[in-house]
């Protein structure tokens, strides 16, 4: 039997290498095996820091009797989550009509053509609890496909076709929200909070980060007082078990409303975004406890998750082997001594673009605003190893095909999808901003350019283009979704992080406030517009929607601040504290650059940039309000909102 997982980039597919399975990995050979087989095929799809999928992996997959029935009556795909989101999400939307529960792992039985006629999460080995062992629901499947085949192949068509129509037609368009009705919408989200424990619901409890962002960015004075929800939340929170006390970081959720009895496995996208809001939640408040956990998460995404190439491993394990015992948080329960002793859990060591994109604008903020050079080059190392190995270039002229993920020096076929082009290209915007580094500004616009480009190489247009999708990876859908007519739209809900268009209209949102090109507006205006129906109404799975919806909706200030040159090997003064000041400013778009450096940035047609100077020999700043500015000012009584508006 061939090991095809062997040299997997994911370690979630290296994990299951030695199983005694037949697995294949997603590709289209494993639907060509099933047809010329005439068999059904198991998609089965997890990610190497799933509990309950080394759960499975230790009780079924690697049961011999099993699996010979496995590689009998099934062709069996492995799939990484993580790698795949597209195959995730399409079949996610397929096994929502067989289940409530959706989750990890998940196993979908799918026709030869990549139809769904039957799905589940976790199977036991051994009926339990009204559950069905994994044994039977196999031997139930190959009854069905032996006796029933008609009736399968029916049903799989016609559920594929309801969801490929469902997702077309799902969105609305037009006129974003108005203010009332995203007032309304943070009524409804304070009408969720547990007030005893902070966040939102009961049992389980996620962070919800999207969701805290739109809030906390709300006025503080404003009439739903979202931003003082946001506040509760994350102190307690910080202050909760769902944080670990010794490294930092955050876990990925909480069993029990009172944020105790994490699942242990630290996600690289929560920690990120956790900690940009405490970074913020520290600008808002200046209270210790924000910025106590935001140096903290910092530290664990830099001496934990990155890697030595520079890019940030995607996900901490939740087991670990503690006095000989593999155990779930053994490891989180020891104190720093304790766990000098013992090997920490394995880390997920594949490198996603889009996730990292997430690392690099936090990393940078929270640099810029602690002015922690640490946390800065952090950032710097993580984007400078992404353009060099996610977005390789064949030429001078060659802009380059961004990469989806790697892992040590090899990259992975998967596409790269909508997310990794956005949150790529926020971060490396944010860097840019807060390093003076214009070179990084340039590569953000030709990833958001990508997305509106037609391949053809004709211009650009000029206001919105007419398509329900504004943005488009790209590469395309995955190859094998779309030869199967099974590629869905991008999927807009955010719950855990931002979707692919939210975070591909923020950084186009950004562009038109460094740029002035109208169009990168109209098309984040566009975006959101298709959203008017959804997002409104299920504000916990569209936090990041909003929150750009909301902006766009507002004036934005847009804050530059130039430091004239320094002697070699001093830091530029700045008598007045300006710099100082800027640093607590929590909202708006936020430059600082040297005089040289505002050059560069206007020269690459970063009109914001444009003739701005240092005055007297000091910090400068210039406040503007849609590229309607204030005169400069080196003093930072002048930025006070009593001070006029520009």
């Amino acid at each position: 039997m061939p090991n095809r997982l062997a040299t997997a980039i994911s370690p979630y597919l290296r994990s299951h290498a030695d199983n005694p399975v037949d697995w294949h990995g997603w590709g289209a050979e494993a639907f060509a095996e099933a047809r010329a087989r005439d068999l059904p095929v198991l998609v089965s799809i997890g990610y190497s820091t799933c509990h309950w999928c080394h759960v499975m992996a230790r009780e079924s997959f690697s049961d011999p009797d099993l699996a010979a029935y496995l590689n009998e009556h099934f062709v069996s795909i492995k799939v990484d989550r993580e790698e795949h989101p597209d195959v995730d999400a399409s079949y996610l939307a397929a096994a929502g009509a067989f289940i409530e529960g959706l989750g990890w792992p998940l196993n979908v039985f799918v026709t030869p053509d990549g139809r769904a006629f039957h799905a589940g999460t976790y199977f036991p080995p051994r009926p339990m609890r009204g559950q069905p062992a994994f044994r039977q629901v196999l031997e139930a499947v190959t009854e069905a496909w032996t006796t029933r085949r008609d009736e399968v192949t029916a049903s799989a068509a016609l559920l594929s076709a309801a969801i490929t129509e469902g997702t077309r037609q799902h969105r609305g368009g037009g006129s974003l929200p108005d203010a009332a009705t995203l007032g309304r919408t943070v009524a409804e989200l304070a009408a969720y909070e547990d007030t005893t424990h902070g966040g939102f619901g009961g049992a389980p409890k996620f962070p919800a980060a999207p969701a805290l962002a739109f809030l906390l960015a709300q006025p503080a004075d404003g009439p739903a007082a979202g931003q003082a929800l946001a506040l509760r939340a994350l102190k307690r929170m910080g202050a909760s078990p769902l944080r670990d006390p010794v490294e930092g970081g955050f876990f990925r959720y909480a069993v029990n409303r009172d944020w105790s009895e994490p699942h242990y496995e630290r996600m690289l996208y929560d920690n990120a975004q956790l900690l940009e809001l405490y970074t913020r939640a520290w600008q808002v408040t200046g209270e210790q406890w924000a910025r106590s956990v935001a140096e903290g998460v910092a530290d664990f995404l830099i001496t934990v998750m990155q890697l030595p190439g520079g890019g940030f491993a995607s996900a901490q394990d939740s087991e670990s082997t503690v006095d000989g015992h593999r155990v779930e948080g053994g490891y989180y329960a020891l104190d720093a001594e304790g766990r000098a002793g013992e090997t920490p859990p394995a880390l997920d060591a594949k490198v996603l673009t889009g996730w990292n994109g997430l690392a690099i604008a936090a990393l940078s903020l929270a640099g810029f605003a602690f002015d922690n050079d640490t946390f800065t080059g952090a950032a710097r190392r993580a984007a400078d190893f992404l353009l060099e190995h996610h977005l390789p270039k064949r030429g001078p002229h060659d802009r380059g095909t961004l990469v989806r993920a790697s892992i040590d020096d090899r990259v992975s076929t998967a596409p790269a999808t909508l997310e990794d082009y956005g949150m790529f290209a926020h971060g490396l915007l944010h860097l840019a901003l807060l390093t003076g580094e214009s070179g990084y500004a340039t590569a953000a616009r030709g990833l958001i350019d990508s997305t509106l480009i037609p391949a053809t190489d004709s211009p650009a247009p000029a206001d919105v283009p007419p398509l329900a999708q504004p943005f488009t990876a790209p590469n395309g859908p995955d190859p094998v979704l779309a030869a199967q007519g099974l590629a869905l739209d991008a999927d807009p809900s955010e719950g855990a992080y931002p979707s692919g268009l939210s975070a591909t209209a923020d950084a186009a949102e950004l562009l038109y406030l460094l740029t002035a090109e109208r169009r990168y507006r109209a098309t984040a205006e566009h975006a959101m517009g298709t959203l008017t129906a959804l997002a409104p109404a299920r504000p916990l799975a569209f936090g990041a929607a909003l929150r750009l919806i909301a902006q766009l909706a507002a004036p934005v200030e847009q804050l530059v601040v130039i430091t004239p040159a320094a002697a070699p090997g001093r830091e530029p003064e700045d008598p007045a504290g300006l710099l100082a000041a800027v640093r607590r400013r929590g909202s708006g778009l936020v430059a600082s650059v040297t005089e040289a450096q505002a050059s560069a940035f206007a020269a690459s047609g970063f009109e914001l940039f444009a003739e701005r100077t240092a005055r007297a020999g000091a910090p400068t700043a210039y406040l503007c309000r849609d590229f309607v500015c204030r005169l400069p000012v080196t003093d930072p009584a002048g930025l006070d909102p009593a001070g006029g508006r520009p």
